[in-house]
């Protein structure tokens, strides 16, 4: 149940590795990391300072976790990566610091699954049980709520916002807010209704899939303005926590809410 380190791997004696760690051929970890039992790191990984890797999670060849932020507003103050625990990540990823001008910490949740080449830049949030699929692209200051699907090839723009339960169609190019429970795609993204198949997966209801659907067709197809479907939501539907979440979403939205598509012009 000890530490298995190969030859080739240089760690630092200022690292924290726990229970049955494994280390890959030719891999660098860094001062002040630390790393969760049961974490095997693969070949050619580094992994810099400041940054914590928690259990049961697997990182993959040529990984790149901790790098200074691409910021030219970094001083290079003491920032940090955080990775939770059954992640997975896969090849040439790439997770970048936090900075001072956030709170200083870029996050990847419990659970979640990050494909070959995708770059979450500093001060990004990326929730539990989330999956980032090849290629895609988070700018600063991103967040990624739980139970999230972004296909491939997808970047998202900095500040933006991805609500739970959303899904994001390969290829999009997101530069608003994509609200909970939805559906993206297209460049620039639009929405499409609601992640059907996500919720079904996740186990909610007909009837909390019902209401769902008929605040989405009030909010985004029948009224004029986000503030007066919020208003007949608010008025005319049960106000179940998913009702709330989505409502909440949209008024606290500071680049706006993704148009939807029988709306696009």
């Amino acid at each position: 149940m000890g530490v298995e380190i190969h030859p080739t791997a240089i760690v630092s004696e200022k690292a924290k590795l726990g229970v049955n760690v494994k280390v890959g051929p030719f891999s660098i970890i860094e001062d002040n990391v630390e790393i969760g039992d049961n974490t095997e790191i693969s070949s050619s990984v580094r992994i810099k300072q400041f940054t914590t890797v928690g259990e049961n999670c697997q990182i993959s060849e040529g990984v790149v976790l901790g790098g200074i932020p691409q910021h030219l507003g970094f001083k290079g103050e003491e920032t940090y990566v955080k990775i939770g625990n059954n992640v997975t990540i896969r090849e040439y990823a790439t997770v970048h610091r936090g900075t001072a001008f956030d709170d200083g910490i870029t996050q990847v949740g419990d659970n979640s699954y990050i494909m070959a080449y995708v770059h979450i830049a500093h001060d990004c949030k990326v929730g539990h049980d989330t999956i980032l699929a090849n290629a895609v692209t988070l700018a600063g200051h991103v967040k990624v709520g739980n139970y999230v699907f972004i296909g491939g090839l997808t970047p998202i723009h900095q500040f933006c916002r991805i609500g739970d339960y959303a899904m994001v169609g390969g290829a999009s190019a997101v530069d608003k807010d994509i609200p909970p429970f939805t559906r993206a795609s297209k460049n620039h993204a639009m929405l499409y209704g609601l992640n059907l198949v996500g919720l079904k997966r996740r186990g909610f209801t007909s009837e909390q899939i019902k209401i769902l659907k008929e605040a989405y067709r009030i909010l985004f197809r029948k009224s004029a303005t986000l503030e007066e479907g919020i208003r007949e939501v608010t008025e005319k539907l049960p106000q179940t926590p998913e009702i709330k979440m989505l409502i909440d979403f949209i008024k606290t939205s500071k680049r706006g809410i993704a148009p939807e598509a029988s709306k696009r012009k």
